[in-house]
């Protein structure tokens, strides 16, 4: 992800935001009895330097979807962001999927980029809709990434969206904002509390070049974070060492699931990210979330922390 990419780390400050008094408040109209959903995946499937570690030796690419569902329960579909999938191709990935897998799939760029700001989005997106809702029990939370240029002055015709999908495509959906005028002058509480009117969730990014979007309003008891490393530069493991901390503390105050998506240069590394997150999450909160079964073709990983910072999967 090209997003906020920095190719120099120097003077970054990596700290967390502090967590806001309405994003408790929300989460208070909830339990924190039962226990908390965690999915964690990557952006992609069908990578080959995986092959021998997270896939098995001599695993062909046709069944690298099935490989990876064996590994991670969850998967940021960003295909759809670029076209809409025919049902057979839905079919065939869940067909292909493990139990208890969710797909996310990102919505299409088109259908934002340009046909929201002309209001000229219905037909797109029951299209749109169409498709995702194909994935059935494998549909997990999808998420609207707006475009760079899409402001504060543009919020009405999110709402105009937001009313057209609550009656025709009622799914768990996440909003990525982008333009830093979201975060500035409160303006990112003031689209928040529309938000929790329609259940609408926000998408948190943890990005080098843009602090600005990890910010820690939630809206609905569901966190969806994506977080861009630098290839296991050791700040990567500092960050996810927060984010455990941060999540921990929400679980007590209700929070109802988590999906993490770990982002890599090129997402070789990514697999290593996401395993060190299910590790400290499991020791931080006592759960037993597994971890992905590597090959035995390269070493294995390690289950603590290593000292230099450098997790090596390959």
């Amino acid at each position: 992800m090209d997003f906020g990419k920095l190719d120099n780390l120097t003077g970054v400050d990596f700290s967390m935001p502090p967590i806001t008094e309405a994003t408790q408040q929300m989460l208070q109209r909830f339990s924190a009895d039962k226990p908390m959903a965690v999915f964690v995946g990557c952006p992609v499937w069908a990578n080959p330097a995986w092959v021998g570690s997270l896939y098995p030796p001599r695993a062909k690419e046709k069944d690298f979807l099935k490989h990876y569902t064996h590994q991670f329960n969850t998967i940021e579909l960003n295909v759809t962001h670029y076209r809409i999938p025919d049902l057979q191709t839905v079919r065939r990935w869940t067909s292909a999927a493990a139990a208890g897998v969710e797909f996310c799939p990102k919505f299409l760029q088109e259908m934002f980029h340009h046909k929201l700001l002309q209001g000229d989005f219905q037909q797109l997106t029951l299209l749109f809709c169409e498709s995702i809702l194909a994935f059935e029990q494998h549909l997990g939370v999808s998420f609207l990434q707006l475009p760079p240029y899409s402001e504060p002055i543009h919020l009405d015709k999110l709402q105009n969206f937001l009313d057209f999908l609550a009656t025709h495509c009622p799914i768990p959906l996440a909003i990525e904002f982008r333009h830093p005028l979201w975060f500035k002058d409160d303006q990112l509480e003031k689209v928040a509390q529309m938000l929790e009117n329609y259940h609408v969730g926000t998408v948190i990014t943890d990005v080098a070049g843009r602090r600005d979007v990890l910010h820690s309003r939630l809206t609905t008891p569901v966190c969806v974070i994506r977080f861009v490393g630098n290839s296991l530069h050791p700040s990567d493991y500092s960050r996810v060492d927060a984010w455990v901390e941060r999540i921990n503390q929400w679980a007590t105050e209700g929070l109802q699931a988590v999906y993490f998506f770990a982002h890599e240069p090129d997402n070789v590394l990514a697999p290593d990210l996401a395993i060190y997150f299910i590790e400290k999450l499991n020791q931080a909160l006592k759960m037993q979330l597994p971890l992905p079964q590597l090959h035995d073709e390269l070493p294995p990983v390690k289950p603590s922390k290593p000292n230099n910072g450098q997790i090596q999967l390959f």
